[in-house]
């Protein structure tokens, strides 16, 4: 969890560790609109954590998705929504209110997105920056990594969130996107997604060429040619990294 003055509650903190996830942290999603509980209420926290895909896998794809990365998106994506659900539950349990949010679950078609974008909550909690390939890029594992997101009321301490990029001069993303689909602009929170990401360009591009991947639902180019990515498949990982994202 990245560093703060106070610690979490000791079970989260077990919760996590037990389960295997070394990146995670609290967010204050505090004036965002989140999603509701079935009493109609929305929620003040957001944990978020990230599980790394298979860094191997991901340098595959430079070139184009392949059926492993497919796989293996639907593996971390499924891991994702299994935590989401128990570590609701253990809210719950505890006495707090808690909601689970789907991985990569498009709940507006038309608009292209889900009920709250994960990478809100991770920037806010601490976790990483957003690429111009519109993606979160974490220190530990660069971009390669899925998130999870459960919104609760339970009292924590929270972020300090990212307010600023690490990408400094790199395009390498926006000139690997086949589809031109990335508009080369450097994340700021509140930039809105369009200033980005042509998402409908990007939609249509995977559909017409890869839809045998979740049909068009995957490519991840962009990530894999990230030099964060890159530079994580050579470290020894040790699953213990700690490091803070806003470091230099």
């Amino acid at each position: 969890m990245p560093a703060s003055s106070t610690s979490p509650p000791i079970w989260l903190a077990e919760w996590m560790q037990a389960h295997g996830i070394s990146l995670w942290g609290a967010a204050d999603v505090r004036g965002f609109v989140t999603p509701a509980d079935h009493t109609g209420h929305r929620f003040p926290i957001a944990l978020s954590w990230a599980i790394p895909m298979n860094p191997q896998i991901m340098a595959s794809i430079q070139n184009g998705p392949n059926q492993a990365y497919a796989d293996e998106y639907a593996r971390v994506n499924g891991l994702i929504n299994e935590l989401s659900v128990a570590l609701a539950a253990e809210i719950k349990d505890r006495g707090f209110r808690s909601l689970p949010l789907a991985a990569s679950d498009r709940t507006d078609p038309v608009n292209i997105k889900g009920d709250f974008p994960h990478k809100t909550a991770a920037t806010r909690a601490g976790l990483g920056w957003v690429g111009r390939h519109c993606q979160l890029i974490t220190r530990s594992f660069g971009s390669w990594v899925r998130l999870g997101t459960v919104f609760a009321d339970i009292e924590i301490p929270c972020g300090p969130p990212i307010e600023r990029n690490f990408c400094g001069n790199c395009r390498r993303c926006v000139e690997a996107c086949p589809a031109k689909a990335l508009k080369g602009t450097a994340w700021h929170p509140g930039i809105p997604r369009e200033e980005l990401l042509d998402v409908r360009v990007c939609d249509q591009w995977k559909k017409d060429r890869y839809f045998q991947f979740h049909k068009g639902h995957n490519c991840g180019i962009c990530s894999a040619v990230c030099p964060y990515g890159l530079r994580a498949l050579k470290k020894k990982s040790d699953g213990r990294s700690r490091v803070r994202p806003d470091q230099p």
